[in-house]
């Protein structure tokens, strides 16, 4: 039974990753947002990105900054708890 809940986070944190990698190259493409694929990449991972963002923006290197590094954050941090587990 452990390995199954295991696993299921593995996998739930691998499909994380790849939708973050999707939008990561999303943005940089001409795609409209009105696409329902790319509506459902921005549903999943809005909900760990946009407190990443706000932390971002509230420490004083971030104030300023052009780049968004959410997604790089949420990246190590999801390679953190895959470490873990």
């Amino acid at each position: 039974m452990n390995l199954i809940i295991y696993k299921a986070i593995l996998w739930l944190l691998q499909i994380l990753e790849l939708a973050i990698l999707a939008r990561v190259i999303i943005s940089w493409l001409p795609i409209s947002r009105d696409n329902q694929f790319i509506k459902l990449i921005y549903q999943i991972t809005e909900p760990m990105l946009a407190p990443i963002r706000g932390i971002i923006e509230r420490s004083p290197l971030g104030r300023n900054m052009m780049v968004d590094f959410s997604p790089l954050i949420a990246l190590l941090i999801i390679m953190f708890i895959r470490n873990i587990l």
